[in-house]
Order: structure tokens, then C-alpha cells, then sequence
């Protein structure tokens, strides 16, 4: 189940899903593209990545049939780190805490299942799960800064609105 999560078909849906949700609550159609951009830029990078490398899946019993894509670096992975990150991120703007670190837990917690779940299953070596996370967060982080960075340069400069400030990471 959880290696499902983050197919390209579960990522996508999940994706479309939420990003519309906020867009409709938020009027703001550059926070909703932070995860689809996430999400878009690992998947240029895997594909990349996975022509060049061009390694073979473990040689182990597998669970799942194969994709036809090289074993390096796992595409689920990365996907479900790139979105789920970037959702995280968003979520860090959550103003009842409560609320706000429950989603952020359950998006962290998103892609380990699956990284877990693509081990145990036998179509990853380690080193190609931690090269999909490895894409996916830096993905997530870079799509979540132009986010910020246009946020700031909306607002003249100041950074956080005041109701913000302080409150990340607290």
C-alpha cells in the first residue's frame, strides 16, 4: 500500500487534489504551485539521473513488478518527498499549532512509508532511496523558496506578514 503512495499516478491525483484546495481557499496561485513544481522538477531530475546511471534493481525477490525506469534514483521516493515536503512547508503557515504540526508530521511521515515500503519490497538498494529523498527535499525546498521569495517582493521587502513573524519553526 504504501509504495502505491507514491506512484506517479497517487503523487499526481494527491497533488491536483490539494494544490486546488488551496488555491480555492487562498486565492493564491503561487502557493498552490509550490508541489506541483516540486513534484515536476524531481521528476526531471529522475529521469536524468536514471538515464545516466541506468542501474539495475537489486537482484532480490520482488514484491512489485518493475518499472521500466533504472533502479537509481527511486522515482517514488522522490516523488512523495517532493510533494509531501513542499506540503509541509505550506503547512508550516497553519496558524492553530495543533493543526499545524499534525499535518506537518503525517507529511513527513509520507515518504519514509514509502521509502520503507520500496526496501522491503525489494526495488531499491539503500543508496537509491536516499538519492530520491535527497531529490524530492531539495526540490520541495527550492520550490517552496521562489514561493517565498515572491511572496516577500509582493509585499515591498518586509518578509512575514506581522501574524508570521516569529513563527516558523516555533
Amino acid at each position: 500500500m504504501w509504495s502505491q503512495i507514491g506512484n506517479t499516478a497517487g503523487v499526481i491525483a494527491v497533488c491536483i487534489v490539494v494544490s486546488s484546495l488551496l488555491l480555492w481557499r487562498t486565492r493564491d496561485l503561487r502557493l498552490a504551485l509550490v508541489a506541483p513544481m516540486a513534484i515536476a522538477m524531481q521528476g526531471l531530475i529522475f529521469l536524468i539521473a536514471a538515464k545516466v546511471v541506468d542501474r539495475d534493481r537489486p537482484q532480490v525477490e520482488k514484491l512489485d513488478a518493475s518499472p521500466p525506469t533504472a533502479s537509481y534514483p527511486s522515482g517514488h521516493v522522490g516523488a512523495s518527498m517532493g510533494l509531501y515536503v513542499a506540503f509541509a512547508l505550506l503547512a508550516l503557515g497553519i496558524e492553530r499549532a495543533w493543526l499545524r504540526w499534525t499535518t506537518v508530521i503525517l507529511c513527513l511521515a509520507m515518504p519514509l512509508l514509502v521509502a520503507f515500503s520500496r526496501l522491503y519490497r525489494g526495488m531499491h538498494h539503500v543508496t537509491d532511496v536516499g538519492a530520491g529523498a535527497i531529490n524530492g527535499a531539495i526540490c520541495a525546498l527550492l520550490a517552496y523558496g521562489w514561493y517565498r521569495r515572491c511572496t516577500r517582493r509582493r509585499q515591498g521587502g518586509r518578509g512575514l506578514p506581522d501574524r508570521d513573524r516569529g513563527r516558523v519553526g516555533s
